[in-house]
């Protein structure tokens, strides 16, 4: 089985907003960075988060797919669409010492946002039909996949880039993992 995980492209986020599950616009030129994408074809399946700005890839490219809530971005509950600079120390603090465990009031932490992203993962596994699949998604999602992978510590992922519109490929060959590609 081979993976593509592919993040969503750039947004427009002038005022450096706070977002996870918010729905945030593309930059206004994203027709353009759509068309600069290193895309295959002959997807068996195509999975995509339901956020605006990973569907507007899907239907660009034509893809026939389906989304599944398990790919959204983390939950920053009641940051959403605020700018990071107008949320309080004391609400932000402790998150930026404890991102694993603690999260924003009405949001999630990464414990959770772990929880239901490898539920999916599992899930992705253990389905037999699909050769070639695409998963269009966000940077902490295929974080959370690659910890999964190469078991590093959660305090750990942002440690790994992933940059706008690029993807990665990983092959899954009798439950062995191989990275072949990432950020390409």
């Amino acid at each position: 089985m081979e993976i593509h995980l592919i993040r969503h492209t750039a947004v427009d986020n002038p005022e450096n907003l706070c977002y996870g599950f918010a729905e945030i616009p593309l930059r206004q030129d994203y027709f353009e960075d759509l068309k600069s994408l290193n895309l295959d074809d002959g997807f068996d399946l195509v999975i995509s988060s339901p956020a605006q700005r990973c569907c507007q890839m899907a239907e660009y490219f034509k893809f026939d797919y389906k989304t599944d809530e398990r790919l959204r971005e983390m939950n920053f509950g009641n940051w959403e669409l605020r700018k990071w600079t107008e949320i309080s120390e004391e609400e932000i603090n402790p998150w930026y010492k404890d991102f694993v465990n603690v999260k924003a009031s009405g949001g999630e932490n990464l414990l959770e946002m772990q929880t239901r992203v490898i539920s999916f993962w599992n899930e992705l596994l253990r389905r037999k039909k699909a050769e070639k699949i695409l998963i269009i998604t966000h940077a902490g999602v295929i974080r959370l996949i690659f910890q999964a992978i190469l078991q590093f510590p959660l305090e750990n992922i942002f440690t790994i880039t992933i940059d706008y519109g690029k993807k990665a490929i990983i092959r899954v060959e009798e439950n062995v993992f191989s990275i072949k590609n990432i950020n390409v």
